[in-house]
């Protein structure tokens, strides 16, 4: 076991340094400025961007793109990116299927995104996802790094709550138990950050005066999984090729944190359950 997936399995994540080159991450960026500049949709309802300029969101003049790789080659070949195929293979134990692509712009003075679970959006069955997310900046507290729960990786899928939206552009997190607290992850541009789909993880707000924090951003499955949530087909092998998969159900059960004994642990409730309580 080498170093990149023994720290993986050890801790739910690992930074592969300079994967990408400083010629190859300039090229990304243009890439993705062009599109932005090309007012190319995004599609997303959560974001639900205008493009307007004059907005004062700043994440609504600079949106995410999502699924990228269905109608753009340079998204594609990062998805499918041999380095990247090597890397996941080593940590996940065997070769991934390639689900998801996101482009994060991220201005100065746009909001980060609270904590949460890739897991309970994928919903892969059985099995999980992983995340290959690349910097195409530096990436620091200030113009919002990535944070993450250390070792959360062994953690159940965990119900949400409302989150800060004034601090996220997501309205939903997780909460974490006493004592715990997520890591920063500073990066350099070429760094891509991997981690399992059980990891909790957020960003920080960009309260820089006028960094971006650029990330693009693929999601992979488990090589032998079965289902994968609707919105993650059509499945791609990593040379390019689908494969078909079903399509998962939401799951049925979530963990809320109890204390056992003095210490922390995730009890396991039915989700039908926790949403009849609180109507």
């Amino acid at each position: 076991m080498n170093e990149s997936t023994q720290f993986f399995a050890e801790h739910g994540y690992y930074v592969a340094q300079q994967v990408f080159t400083p010629d190859e991450v300039a090229a990304l960026r243009r890439h993705y400025m062009q599109l932005w500049a090309d007012k190319t949709p995004s599609g997303d309802p959560l974001v639900q961007a205008s493009y307007r300029e004059d907005r004062a969101d700043p994440l609504l003049q600079y949106p995410r793109l999502l699924q990228m790789h269905r109608w753009d080659d340079a998204s594609l070949a990062y998805l499918l990116d041999a380095r990247l195929r090597d890397l996941l293979t080593a940590m996940m134990g065997q070769e991934p299927y390639a689900v998801q692509t996101m482009m994060y712009y991220k201005p100065a003075g746009a909001r980060g995104q609270a904590l949460h679970q890739d897991q309970f959006y994928l919903k892969v069955q059985p099995g999980t996802c992983c995340a290959a997310w690349t910097a195409l900046d530096d990436c620091d507290e200030e113009n919002g790094c990535i944070q993450v729960v250390d070792g959360s990786h062994t953690w159940d899928m965990l119900c949400t709550v409302p989150a800060d939206t004034t601090q996220s552009f997501t309205d939903v997190m997780v909460p974490l138990p006493e004592g715990v607290s997520p890591t920063p992850i500073l990066m350099k541009a070429g760094d891509v950050l991997f981690f399992n789909g059980s990891v909790v993880h957020g960003s920080f707000p960009n309260t820089s005066a006028d960094r971006f924090r650029r990330s693009l951003i693929a999601h992979y499955i488990v090589g032998d999984a079965q289902k994968v949530g609707e919105y993650y087909h059509p499945v791609l092998r990593m040379d390019g090729s689908e494969v078909e998969l079903g399509v998962s159900e939401g799951a049925d059960r979530c963990g809320v944190w109890v204390d056992q004994q003095g210490a922390p642990v995730i009890e396991m409730l039915e989700i039908q359950r926790l949403q009849r309580e609180h109507e």
